[in-house]
């Protein structure tokens, strides 16, 4: 639950692709940012055991326009039991990526921009610090532009920028549903992790997460 005023963090980028897990093959995105997205980002810029990022809102600051992009990729992916194998056969392990190149198509977002609303809930782990020490530390490194590794939007290659909102941002005039999308990954005691997700919307230009998503998985929200 919040324990006060969520933090709110500016990000933006040329170009965005946060994946419909639907799409097997050929990446296309979701209309805006989705909540596992927003929490890996803020995740970049400040993490500790200690709490954990809920999102609450995200503003949609510009106007959703799509972009085609095609992409070298390769087929396949080394497999660390395949290596290990092979050294411990003594056979050693060769691979060349030009011999398994193939293109594919991404159905990305360009020149996007948004606010993030996130609360930095205590999980109970670790030291119990003061909730407070966590928001002033987040504060003091966006202000300071600081992160443990390059934020991204959606997938690695697209770099995010951030900054503290400076008051100007402007929400788009769009009110409409989204359909079901991606919320997180729940991690359970199984082997597989499992897909939650919600019906989404924008609503005067900001999607809400609703809060039960934090507390509870209802039947009908958990992928089979």
């Amino acid at each position: 639950m919040p324990y006060s005023p969520p933090l709110v963090v500016k990000v933006w980028g040329d170009y965005a692709c946060f994946t419909r897990p639907e799409m097997k093959v050929e990446r296309v995105s979701y209309e805006v940012m989705t909540p596992s997205a927003a929490r890996g980002l803020l995740e970049a810029i400040y993490w500790k055991p200690e709490f954990q990022w809920q999102i609450r809102r995200i503003h949609v600051l510009k106007p959703i326009r799509r972009a085609a992009v095609l992409r070298n990729e390769v087929n396949s992916t080394a497999s660390p039991k395949t290596i290990r194998s092979a050294f411990e056969k003594g056979e050693g392990y060769a691979y060349f990526a030009e011999d398994d190149r193939t293109q594919r198509h991404t159905l990305a977002l360009r020149d996007v921009a948004y606010l993030i609303e996130a609360d930095a809930v205590p999980t109970g782990r670790g030291a119990a610090d003061h909730p407070a020490k966590h928001r002033d530390i987040f504060r003091r490194r966006v202000a300071r532009g600081q992160c443990y590794h390059r934020p991204y939007l959606g997938c690695r290659e697209f770099a995010a920028s951030f900054a503290e909102p400076d008051g100007s941002e402007q929400v788009i005039d769009r009110t409409e549903p989204l359909g079901r999308m991606l919320f997180d990954l729940r991690y359970g005691d199984s082997s597989r992790n499992v897909p939650v997700f919600f019906n989404a919307g924008l609503q005067d230009g900001v999607l809400h997460v609703p809060p039960h998503l934090y507390e509870h998985v209802a039947p009908a929200e958990v992928a089979p």
